[in-house]
């Protein structure tokens, strides 16, 4: 079915790659005015008909900026993130706090800017990317990943739970492994550190997984698109897991 978010204005964040680029796009063809934002905007060339912005989630004043040129939205999408590889013995200060700007507190500053607008149209659909390394589950040298998670689990609970009675909707997607620039740029890493080559290091990811494969973008995209959906109206503070049964 076509035209699932047709009359709705959205905004993707890290749209340029990956779960974001995906989600994007899969707006875009539900008939949605997307603004795709990334914070390098050479990446979101090729998105059709999407409204290109640079934006860095980082930042407070060019969050706020684009927020008051575009106006009021339907939808706000979350995908910035990083993910940081370690235990707590190789975490430092820097680490601890680069992860938490930009995998939490950008949503933080992205709800800021964008929830006005939609208390102001009395609807609006909020979907934050989270990860199965969360409250899901503890996952070896994700250490400072998952506590970002985890707490991005907990703010879109939060969010539901303040606004449920004024029309707003706010979930998160938990993803496992998906094959994205994210992933081939670790296994990439994997693979000079230890020496092996990539196609091992991929296989190795791929082994780990109950269904013998990585999950592709377009497959979380499709969930994010039920989410901001009107099909999804009666659904608020909620995981929703697209990890092909690794948490099984």
């Amino acid at each position: 079915m076509a035209g699932r978010l047709k009359g709705k204005v959205a905004v993707v964040t890290a749209a340029g790659q990956g779960i974001g680029r995906a989600i994007a796009e899969a707006f875009v063809a539900e008939g949605a005015t997307v603004w795709a934002t990334d914070r390098d905007v050479a990446l979101l060339e090729g998105i059709p008909k999407a409204k290109k912005r640079k934006l860095d989630v980082l930042s407070t004043k060019a969050v706020n900026a684009l927020a008051e040129k575009i106006g009021p939205v339907d939808i706000l999408v979350n995908a910035a993130g990083f993910v940081h590889h370690g235990t707590a013995l190789d975490t430092d200060e820097r680490s601890w706090d680069f992860s938490f700007d930009i995998n939490v507190k950008s949503m933080h500053r992205t709800i800021q800017a964008f929830l006005p607008g939609m208390l102001a149209k009395g609807a609006g659909s909020i979907v934050n990317i989270a990860s199965v390394a969360s409250t899901v589950r503890g996952l070896p040298n994700r250490y400072v990943y998952g506590a970002t998670k985890a707490a991005v689990i907990g703010l879109t609970k939060a969010l539901a739970a303040d606004f449920i009675r004024q029309g707003i909707r706010a979930n998160a997607i938990c993803p496992g492994t998906i094959a994205s620039p994210s992933l081939l740029k670790r296994i990439s890493d994997i693979a000079a550190e230890t020496k092996t080559t990539e196609a091992a290091v991929r296989q190795s990811f791929i082994d780990r997984q109950p269904m013998g494969r990585l999950g592709l973008p377009e497959e979380i995209a499709r969930l994010a698109v039920y989410l901001a959906s009107d099909e999804a109206s009666f659904t608020t503070g909620q995981i929703h897991l697209a990890d092909g049964g690794f948490v099984l």
